[in-house]
């Protein structure tokens, strides 16, 4: 960000505020203020006199976080600036890969290693950033703009972009074989459970949500056997309509998987060299492993607790700007205008609104109608959450070989969808009859 003086009264303009009051946002460049634009205190304009540059903020921008959306951000910017300095921190081993792939990579065969697309070096190289693995940062400072890593270090930035992620929530089970409980959420954990499967056979999955459907899918597919436990009447009861989750139950059940649904877990205790599950019914249920995929938590406590506003997520206006005009977030851990998207998607386009803002061109974050492709290969779904605040109702045809179901309003505007089975070849024309779900 630099700064500019005005040779004849003195004026300067900081790039890193911008002109609030003639309505010039926070991180403007110069080059992009409006050609009218006028000095606030002597009226001369861009072309009448010549600005004087008088400093150039040399911090970095620094982007916490490695995961999907620390990349996409890093990546588009590097496209509209070659020169600004860009450092990555991040608490893992800070390489680049595709978190999705990890719920079906079993059945792939694919290994950590292949999954990895570039280590922190190699990606490092290849970005034109710095990246430092292995470093947490345990709090930021934001009336000094500098972070402060565990080992004590701070270091100082112009634009701080908190690309936290997400957590795997933990549900508060009763027993001495809780501790036991595996989760996938990184590339660390994919490996500490496949190693975890080694001469194991029996896997139970707590959650038939998204996460929950996928890896049962890729387990069974793998030769495991499975068993899913879920509070609701059917698998991906949040996404789909009753008809929806009846048809992929009973696919997956096909393929070997086995449902305890209504059901809540109580405990999980260990007994000789297994996990058992007692349910709230009294059922119980021996498992090898006990996997749990019951939802994501927002990242906020770094932000809450250096006086960033959160609530279900780090609270951000269209900019993906917190309260603090030069600290942004975007992803898993963010949530723009009361909505909290865990997909790849939304992570795509406001990384691509956020580099330009970052670039000194503010750009408003707009999301598209984003269907979300569930990895479920014996059963292919496509789903398109609708806004349930709106009223309207499910519209359903369904048939042995498929699912379509269209959430229309009164007026029978289609405003969601979810597909199965046959019903995806759908997808491309009813996706182009969706309202954006942020304009």
């Amino acid at each position: 960000m630099k700064r500019f003086q005005c040779k004849i009264c003195g004026f300067i303009y900081d790039e890193s505020i911008g002109d609030p009051e003639h309505a010039i946002k926070a991180g403007t460049r110069w080059e992009y203020l409006p050609e009218n634009w006028t000095c606030p205190e002597c009226g001369v304009s861009k072309t009448d006199f010549e600005m004087v540059e008088i400093g150039v903020m040399d911090n970095p921008v620094i982007i916490v976080g490695s995961g999907l959306a620390g990349y996409a951000v890093a990546r588009e910017l590097r496209k509209l600036d070659t020169e600004l300095p860009i450092i990555m921190l991040s608490a893992d081993h800070g390489g680049f890969y595709s978190k999705p792939m990890l719920s079906n990579a079993l059945s792939g065969g694919k290994t950590p290693e292949s999954i990895l697309n570039g280590d922190a070096a190699q990606m490092a190289s290849q970005l034109k950033i710095s990246i430092r693995p292995h470093c947490r940062v345990v709090a930021i400072d934001q009336s000094r703009n500098s972070v402060t890593l565990v080992d004590g270090e701070k270091i100082f930035y112009d634009q701080l972009v908190l690309a936290l992620g997400a957590d795997q929530v933990r549900l508060p089970l009763q027993g001495d074989g809780v501790a036991k409980i595996l989760t996938v959420n990184d590339l660390d954990d994919y490996q500490s459970f496949r190693d975890a499967l080694i001469g194991k056979k029996r896997i139970s999955i707590i959650g038939a949500g998204l996460i929950g459907c996928e890896f049962a899918n890729d387990l069974a597919a793998t030769g495991y056997q499975v068993d899913v436990i879920d509070i609701n009447a059917r698998p991906l009861g949040r996404l789909l309509p009753p008809a929806g989750g009846a048809f992929i139950q009973q696919k997956l059940e096909a393929a070997g998987v086995v449902f305890h649904l209504n059901a809540t877990t109580q405990s999980v205790d260990q007994v000789k060299e297994h996990l058992c599950l007692t349910l709230t019914s009294g059922e119980t249920i021996e498992s090898d492993i006990v996997f749990s995929a019951v939802g994501l938590r927002p990242r906020t406590q770094l932000a809450e607790a250096a006086g960033i506003q959160v609530n279900r997520g780090i609270v951000v206006n269209r900019l993906l700007q917190t309260q603090f005009t030069n600290i942004y977030a975007l992803g898993d851990c963010a949530e723009v205008e009361s909505k909290v998207l865990p997909f790849v998607m939304p992570i795509t386009h406001a990384a691509r609104a956020l580099a330009a803002t970052l670039a000194g061109n503010p750009t408003s974050v707009c999301y598209p109608a984003m269907p979300v492709m569930v990895k479920t290969p014996s059963c292919p779904t496509v789903v398109s959450p609708p806004d349930f605040s709106v009223n309207g109702e499910w519209h359903i045809e369904a048939d042995k070989d498929g699912v379509k179901a269209l959430y229309q309003d009164e007026a029978g505007i289609l405003l969601g969808y979810a597909l199965l089975g046959a019903a995806t070849k759908e997808k491309n024309n009813l996706t182009a009859q969706l309202p954006p779900v942020l304009m």
